[in-house]
């Protein structure tokens, strides 16, 4: 007998079980169907969408800084290590045929009787140099941090010396160091003083580089460490003053501790700037006389380009040297840094 109207609700110990739908004639089931494959023709998230082009974007930004970087930083880097580990001749660089030599070049640079004067002088250049230079652009710092009519006026014509070319700025102070001409001898002369031989003497040559390199850095310190000074509130000078602090207790209380961040990266730069001046010394001394200016940036043109038969294995073992140093200072910097913001 036929019953019309829906099936009655399972019974038995089965009935709050689900069909088995690895059973043959579950499988067409249109509710397994939708739970086992997955919905299409759906529209995709906006949300995707919308990182997915953020990634894109981010790449699109990032591809030329890599590619400026690995062309012109990896690359020579790579380059410049590779001829201090091999042995090149003017044949072989044209060939690209070197035989390896390994830590040969390093050994020659390092027993040379020129390393130790280049090193130390390159040493007295550096420190000498960036001492000076961040004292002086520290004061004119604080100085031009006093607003008065000519500040802007007087800061914009000591950015010159910064500005010129570099080739005129040794140039002029060549030309002002002369022994016959230069009116460095002529003001000495006038005062009573002996003349000296700035730039023929071996006792003066080093001196007068580092006289020129400081008046060519002072401008980038004075820049940068008036930066930092704009942004010390002035209700802390203003604070100290009711306080009854002079001028020299509110610099050494607030000024230069507030400075320090500034004042680090300052020096860095400064020293890495320093370690490779080349093209000031060569024009006004050729590391000479003899080697009384030599420093490890001269000594590696010398070595590389400076004869007749260019030894570019021990050249590139001096530049090599050059960047270790920079890259220990560097890491040393990093490693205060976060010291003091721990």
């Amino acid at each position: 007998m036929y019953r019309h109207g829906p099936d009655p609700p399972p019974t038995g110990p089965n009935r709050h079980h689900p069909p088995n739908r690895h059973h043959p004639a579950a499988r067409h089931h249109p509710a397994n169907a939708s739970a086992s494959e997955p919905a299409r023709g759906h529209p995709r998230s906006p949300m995707l969408t919308h990182d997915r082009r953020s990634r894109l974007t981010a790449l699109a930004f990032l591809t030329p800084l890599v590619a400026y970087l690995a062309a012109f930083y990896a690359y020579p880097l790579y380059r410049n290590l590779d001829l201090s580990l091999r042995d090149y001749t003017v044949r072989s660089f044209v060939a690209g045929d070197a035989p390896f030599s390994g830590w040969d070049n390093f050994s020659s640079v390092l027993n040379d009787p020129t390393f130790a004067p280049a090193m130390r002088h390159t040493m007295v250049f550096t420190f000498v140099s960036i001492a000076v230079q961040y004292a002086a652009g520290l004061a004119l710092a604080v100085f031009f941090n006093h607003h008065f009519r000519l500040a802007p006026t007087l800061r914009a014509l000591f950015l010159v010396p910064w500005l010129l070319p570099l080739i005129v700025s040794a140039s002029t102070w060549s030309w002002m160091f002369n022994s016959e001409s230069g009116v460095v001898n002529h003001a000495l002369h006038l005062a009573g003083v002996a003349p000296a031989g700035w730039l023929t003497s071996p006792h003066w040559a080093l001196t007068s580089v580092i006289i020129a390199n400081i008046w060519i850095g002072i401008p980038f310190n004075l820049v940068i460490l008036h930066s930092g000074l704009q942004n010390i509130p002035t209700e802390l000078y203003e604070a100290a003053a009711l306080d009854g602090a002079n001028a020299w207790q509110q610099f050494r209380r607030i000024t230069f501790p507030l400075l320090r961040p500034v004042s680090a990266i300052t020096l860095l730069l400064g020293l890495v700037y320093t370690l490779k001046v080349f093209d000031l010394i060569w024009i006004m001394t050729k590391g000479g006389p003899g080697d009384s200016s030599s420093t490890l940036a001269t000594w590696s043109y010398q070595l590389g380009f400076g004869t007749l038969l260019p030894k570019f294995g021990p050249g590139a073992a001096v530049g090599d040297i050059l960047i270790v140093i920079a890259l220990a200072f560097g890491l040393l910097h990093i490693r205060v840094q976060r010291r003091q913001e721990a």
